[in-house]
Order: C-alpha cells, then sequence, then structure tokens
C-alpha cells in the first residue's frame, strides 16, 4: 500500500495536510486496475478537522476496495476561499497523479462531513466557479464525478448553521451577496454530479432542513440524489460505532446509522461500475 503525504499552501500562507491511501496492484489480480476514489473532507465547523471523521472513514472506505485521501483543510483563523482552493488543489493531485496511485480520473467522489460537506458541496456545485476561475482552476477540471455528504451544512438561510460561517467568513458574516454565493442549495444545476447524502432526523445542531433543501434542489434540476434519513442520533456521528466514538457529546454509537458506509460504497461502486460518473 502507498502512503502519500503532502503540503498543500493556502493562499494565505496556511498549510493543508493532503494524506492518501492507496492499494497497490498485483500480478496474481489485476496489475492494471484503476480504483474508484475518494477524497474526504472532515467537519469541525470551519474552526477545525475532526480526526474521528479522517483516518478511520478512510481505512473503511480503503477497505471497501476505493483508494481514500483525507484533507485536513486550512479552518480558523483561514478565511473563505482558502479551502475552496485548497480542495480544488487535492482534486488537480489526484488526477495528476492518477497512473502513479491507480485512480480511475473519472470515478472520483468527494465526502464531506457538516462543514466539511458544505465545503464539498462548494468545490462539487457551480457555487466556487467564478471564484476558483479567479485563481487560476478550471472548475470542471477539479469538480468530482460523485458528491456523498453526511450531515452537511448547506443552506446560510434560515437553518444555516451560523458557527460554520462565522468561521468561514469571520467580518463578511453578514455579507449578502457572498451569503447567497455559499448558499449551496441556489446552486444545484445540471453540472452537479450525483449526489449520496444522509442526516439524523434528530440532529440539533446542523438541522435535517439543510439535507431537506439539498434533495428538494437536486430534484428541481433532474440531479440523480439516493438520501437516507435515520431516525435517531446526535450530530457529529462519523461511523456511529465504537471505532469513532468519543467523549462527551460525540460519545453516541447508533446502530441504525451503522449501515451508512455500506449503502454509499454499494452506491459509488454501482455508479462507477455503470459509466455513470462520466
Amino acid at each position: 500500500m502507498q502512503y502519500i503525504e503532502r503540503t498543500i499552501t493556502g493562499i494565505d500562507g496556511s498549510e493543508a495536510r493532503f494524506i492518501g491511501y492507496v492499494a497497490d496492484n498485483s500480478p496474481e489480480m489485476d496489475p492494471a486496475r484503476r480504483r474508484a476514489s475518494i477524497l474526504i473532507l472532515p467537519g469541525g465547523a470551519y474552526a477545525m478537522t475532526s480526526d474521528r471523521e479522517s483516518e478511520p472513514v478512510a481505512l473503511r472506505f480503503l477497505g471497501k476496495g476505493f483508494n481514500v485521501f483525507v484533507l485536513r483543510y486550512s479552518t480558523r483563523p483561514s478565511r473563505y476561499p482558502v479551502a475552496l482552493l485548497e480542495a480544488a488543489e487535492a482534486m488537480r493531485l489526484i488526477r495528476a497523479h492518477a497512473d502513479e496511485w491507480h485512480v480511475n480520473p473519472s470515478a472520483i467522489a468527494v465526502l464531506g462531513f457538516s462543514a466539511g460537506g458544505h465545503l464539498a458541496a462548494n468545490l462539487a456545485t457551480t457555487a466556487g466557479d467564478a471564484t476558483m476561475r479567479a485563481h487560476g482552476f478550471d472548475p470542471d477540471a477539479v469538480r468530482p464525478n460523485a458528491l456523498m455528504l453526511a450531515y452537511p451544512v448547506i443552506t446560510t438561510g434560515e437553518f444555516a448553521h451560523r458557527g460554520s460561517f462565522q468561521c468561514l467568513l469571520g467580518p463578511d458574516v453578514h455579507n449578502r451577496q457572498l451569503l447567497d454565493e455559499l448558499s449551496i442549495e441556489h446552486h444545484i444545476d445540471a453540472t452537479t454530479p450525483p449526489v449520496f447524502v444522509w442526516h439524523t432526523m434528530a440532529d440539533a445542531t446542523v438541522s435535517v432542513e439543510n439535507t431537506l433543501l439539498l434533495i428538494r434542489a437536486c430534484r428541481a434540476a433532474g440531479v440523480s440524489v439516493e438520501a437516507h434519513l435515520y431516525p435517531e442520533g446526535s450530530h457529529g456521528l462519523s461511523l456511529a460505532d465504537e471505532e469513532t466514538a468519543g467523549a462527551g457529546k460525540y460519545a453516541n454509537v447508533v446502530e441504525c446509522v451503522q449501515s451508512w458506509p455500506d449503502l454509499a460504497a454499494r452506491w459509488l461502486h454501482a455508479l462507477a461500475a455503470n459509466r455513470s460518473l462520466q
């Protein structure tokens, strides 16, 4: 297995960590195998990136046959669009090294948790296109082929997670034009890749309304969406088992939620197999 570590320097001089877990090919199996791959963007309200949503999730999906990459993107005091441009550079890196890392460049998903879900959706939709172009990226060249979201921050409107946008925008948090640009439900269109999303109905931190707004926008735009709404469980569950159970509010182990990695893996394998990712 290849273990990859790179540093991505943000436009403000901050440093993001890019980590890859790439299974080696073997002459005993398929020596020319190209795998579907996942770029994980952990949550943390744009104030930090969660350990619980990083390596444990990467190893789970590595075991399901994917190459997996984790981006520990820059957070507060870095402001928008630092993290978005780091995510774009991470996607550029994965596609640029597709041969070396056995990556199918047309089968790369981004998986975002909570505020990382907002970042993933910002990258996958047209929300950040103008900003990326202004910094030298072709949005279509770095857009993922699939969007996977776990209890995502989506809207800057009535159901916004205010803390995430306070960290992301700082003094610009009341800039209406910028808030509209970052409200993902307004930027779902034909360029948006297929979506897999899950949330719990009991989430008291990031309201399930965020996911419902996303589903409604996908339906209106004709974007394929698979959604799973679980009846119980708090925010930030990650894998929802003992592997990612933490202390205090993150101590929850919720059995019904534990199905989501299997569901997500089947969904992504199916997309890659029928080539609807391209």
